[in-house]
């Protein structure tokens, strides 16, 4: 591997000028400011909610923002994904020697706050571009360059990046795999016994045509990696139907569709959201009415009226349990999205979770084409 990463520092969005993201995040699910630099016609805002950290660069400058790139984008997107490596200027050249686009070398930034060399390449999943950043020390609250920001304290609904979910075109998986397994160490992650990493998992719709073909990726024990899953729709369904065309369409090519942020109590995170003004995915109807779905709900220690009142979908068996909610997109043009997840010995992402949300994705556009 040419650059293996050590954590994830942060994930970045661009947004134009006045987009309400930043007063999202903190109004709605409890993040609040840590660092600003506002330079150049850019207005960067960290924001923190306990271990996961989110960059809202804003506006448009006539150069980069510090610890990114424009990439002159058509839409609000998640841009880029920050990853602390040993040596950014190593990193850097392996990368190059690969092949990679090094769209920003190595860049020295020191205040008083600190030290830190970044260096910023494309990666193959359209616009989105991977931030390689070495910490020469402690930087204070966020990174030099930033001020910090004093802040009330956050509800902390939400812990950490539990994973990034990718939405691709069809057929890309395999040679993404690749190159996030030779740029950056990370590894196949079989989601099913005995799954072909050239196939992934594939998640079939109930009517037998469609469906979704996961892949998940993790770095090696001993790195705070989330992990990386590719989507990307199966052959057969309606064309434009399902959410991995719809984002394709809407974002205008590949990107993170999702970041699953993990919460160690679901219901109060979901309430707390939903009180806040936040809105999630409604499943489909039928969903807490399938047969042993009660059961299930109950074994796992929850009550099945709380969580269909929230809209929590819950899977697993055999004393290991995944519940998961998803938010409604946080962007107007209906791409990006947020999934609350809180896992009780679960591994995986829920098979039948993945075909709920399916359905709850085609209600919702149906919904929105009729209003």
């Amino acid at each position: 591997m040419a650059a293996p990463a050590r954590r994830l520092c942060h994930i970045a969005f661009h947004v134009p000028a006045g987009q309400p993201l930043a007063r999202d995040l903190q109004r709605l699910f409890g993040f609040q400011p840590l660092a600003l630099r506002e330079a150049g016609g850019w207005r960067q805002l960290a924001l923190r909610s306990r271990h996961t950290v989110f960059l809202v660069n804003e506006g448009a400058g006539p150069g980069e923002p510090l610890y990114g790139l424009d990439p002159h984008h058509a839409v609000p997107s998640a841009t880029n994904l920050c990853f602390e490596v040993a040596d950014a200027g190593a990193a850097a050249r392996a990368l190059a020697a690969r092949g990679c686009n090094v769209r920003v070398p190595p860049v020295s930034v020191r205040d008083a706050q600190g030290a830190a060399t970044y260096t910023v390449i494309s990666s193959p999943a359209g616009t989105l571009s991977l931030t390689l950043l070495e910490l020469a020390g402690p930087c204070g609250p966020f990174l030099p360059g930033f001020k910090p920001v004093s802040s009330a304290a956050s509800p902390g609904w939400v812990s950490h990046v539990d994973h990034l979910t990718l939405a691709c075109i069809p057929g890309s998986s395999p040679t993404l795999v690749r190159w996030f397994h030779d740029c950056l160490g990370f590894q196949h992650l079989p989601l099913s016994p005995g799954e072909d990493p050239e196939l992934g998992l594939e998640v079939p719709v109930k009517s037998g045509r469609g469906g979704l073909r996961l892949t998940a990726l993790q770095t090696p024990l001993g790195s705070a990696v989330p992990t990386l899953v590719l989507a990307e729709s199966l052959p057969g369904g309606v064309s434009g139907q399902d959410q991995v065309e719809q984002f394709l369409a809407r974002h205008g090519g590949p990107g993170l569709q999702h970041v699953g942020l993990y919460t160690s109590n679901i219901l109060e995170a979901a309430e707390g959201v939903a009180g806040a003004g936040g809105q999630f995915l409604n499943p489909p109807e039928a969903y807490y009415r399938q047969p042993g779905k009660e059961k299930q709900i109950l074994a796992a220690g929850h009550e099945p009226s709380l969580l269909a009142r929230q809209g929590i979908l819950l899977d697993g068996d055999k004393g290991k349990f995944l519940l998961q909610v998803f938010t409604k997109s946080l962007f107007a043009e209906d791409t990006f999205f947020l999934e609350l997840i809180q896992r009780q010995g679960a591994t995986g992402f829920g098979q039948g979770n993945i075909r709920a949300l399916w359905q709850s994705v085609q209600e919702e556009a149906a919904r929105s084409q009729e209003a």
